[in-house]
């Protein structure tokens, strides 16, 4: 009885393993009308990562949210909820700019921040 079991199990195992359904054949008959253009298209660059984010508190009293980005650029946002301006240096080490008179300048504690053309003033973290 020990060895009936097991050898019924590898027979019934191997009368199933013969049993193997064709595959199913696939039939393309609406074809992507842009395959050729996704095909050639350019590479897609992905935005940098937040490396950190970051609240400073200005001399006016005004908060200043930036996000610090892994390509040492960064996202200057008056209000939580704004869409973040992007600015970005054109040397490594310069002041981080951006049309509409964006302007970081300084890294840790204590940075110069300009907003909308607005003068640069300190603000702390």
């Amino acid at each position: 009885m020990k060895i009936i079991a097991p050898l019924a199990a590898v027979a019934a195992l191997f009368a199933l393993s013969a049993c193997n359904p064709p595959e199913p054949e696939v039939v393309d008959t609406n074809p992507d009308p842009m395959a050729d253009q996704l095909a050639n298209a350019a590479p897609v660059e992905l935005p940098p990562s937040v490396k950190e984010s970051v609240s400073y508190r200005c001399k006016d009293n005004s908060i200043v949210y930036v996000d610090i980005l892994a390509d040492g650029s960064a996202n200057l946002r008056a209000e939580k909820t704004d869409i973040p301006t992007r600015v970005k240096a054109e040397e490594p080490g310069k002041t981080l700019t951006a049309e509409g008179g964006y302007s970081l300048s300084g890294t840790g504690e204590t940075v110069e921040i300009a907003m909308k053309g607005g003068n640069a003033q300190s603000c702390k973290r």
